[in-house]
C-alpha cells in the first residue's frame, strides 16, 4: 500500500510504499479515530499480536493512512468498517505531527488527523487487526495510562491527552 508523503502543512509531496516510509521515517498523512458511546466511554482496541509494530498494545478505536487520491474522511469511515466492523459519522477535531521510533527499526512520522464519533451498537472486529476491545471511562483510561504507559501505543500517548484537552475546552 502506498501512503501520501506530506510537508508540515499537510501538502502532498509524493507517495511511497508504507513499509519504506516507516523505514525512512518520512512524514506522511494518517488518521486516528476515537469512538465514544452515549455514556461518554471511549472505545479502545488491543492491537493484534501479528502487527508489524506495537503488537498487543491498547490504542484508540482505529488508525490508518488514506490512499493516494482518497478523501481522508472516506478513508477513515472505510477503515473503521474494515477494522472494527461498524460505521458511524465522524467529525475531524484536530491534527498533530509526531515522530516515534520503534524497537524493530521502523519509525512512525505522521501528520495525524484526529476524528471522533459516537457508536452504541455491536462491534465486529477483524481478528487479524484487533485482539480485544472495550469501552472505558476517560478517567479510567487516564489512570491506567499514567500508571502503565507501556500498555499503550506511542501515538495514543500523544493523541489521548490532546483529545482530553480538546473535549475540556469544547464542553
Amino acid at each position: 500500500m502506498d501512503v501520501i508523503l506530506v510537508d508540515e502543512d499537510d501538502v502532498p509531496i509524493g507517495t511511497m510504499e508504507k513499509l519504506e516510509v516507516h523505514q525512512k521515517a518520512l512524514l506522511h498523512r494518517a488518521f486516528s479515530i476515537f469512538i465514544f458511546n452515549t455514556k461518554g466511554e471511549m472505545l479502545l482496541q488491543k492491537r493484534a499480536e501479528n502487527k508489524y509494530h506495537s503488537p498487543g498494545l491498547w490504542t484508540n478505536a482505529c488508525c490508518s493512512h488514506p490512499a493516494p487520491g482518497q478523501d481522508i474522511v472516506a478513508a477513515a469511515i472505510k477503515r473503521l468498517q474494515e477494522e472494527m466492523g461498524f460505521t458511524t459519522s465522524l467529525e475531524k477535531v484536530f491534527d498533530f505531527i509526531y515522530k516515534a521510533p520503534f524497537d524493530n527499526g521502523l519509525t512512525e512520522h505522521e501528520l495525524d488527523h484526529v476524528f471522533v464519533g459516537t457508536y452504541d451498537n455491536e462491534i465486529f472486529p477483524c481478528r487479524e487487526e484487533v485482539s480485544d476491545y472495550c469501552y472505558m471511562a476517560t478517567t479510567e483510561i487516564n489512570n491506567s495510562f499514567q500508571s502503565h504507559p507501556q500498555k499503550y501505543t506511542e501515538w495514543f500517548k500523544i493523541a489521548f491527552p490532546k483529545l482530553l484537552a480538546y473535549l475540556a475546552v469544547k464542553s
